[in-house]
């Protein structure tokens, strides 16, 4: 896909989640209670508290996602969606699932043979890594968030709950 396309596609996506997002907040509304109201049986329909517009992916995941690349160093944020049994064949893996603004879903291998295990994982938590992305038809794997102790690959982490895991 070239750089044009890449980003035409990146703007038309932006404008529907501006269009959804605008949509939510003119129309959603909830009823006022307490010492505003006229009288005990009357509900005043207020404006709900608007939403924060969905953001966009950190660059370097958006433009591997967007070319299914495989084996690109990537950085991003997001938000733990689900925590994995561990991959306990060969070297074992600390797994879970993480949802980026754009609410696309990547897969952690966190290797926990070289790196501390991400302490306290859970479901609704911030998270940011950086790793090496493999694209998948799911979302993509983000695997290497751990130093290389021999020294010849690019070293990773994990930075979850105010500590660094590498």
């Amino acid at each position: 896909m070239s750089l044009r396309k890449t980003i035409a596609f990146a703007v038309v996506l932006l404008c529907g989640y501006l269009t959804i997002y605008r949509s939510r907040a003119t129309h959603q509304a909830r009823p006022a209670t307490g010492p505003a109201s006229s009288s005990p049986n009357t509900t005043a329909v207020v404006p709900a508290a608007p939403v924060a517009p969905p953001s966009a992916d950190d660059p370097s995941i958006a433009r591997a996602i967007a070319n299914h690349a495989h084996e690109v160093t990537v950085d991003a944020s997001g938000v733990v969606s689900r925590v994995l049994p561990d991959d306990r064949e060969g070297e074992r893996h600390q797994r879970f699932i993480v949802r980026l603004p754009s609410g696309t879903t990547v897969l952690i291998a966190h290797n926990i043979d070289i790196a501390p295990r991400v302490e306290g994982l859970r479901a609704g938590a911030p998270i940011v890594f950086e790793g090496e992305y493999v694209w998948n038809a799911q979302g993509g794997v983000v695997h290497w968030t751990h130093h290389d102790p021999s020294g010849r690959h690019r070293s990773g982490f994990v930075k979850y709950n105010g500590r660094t895991y590498e």
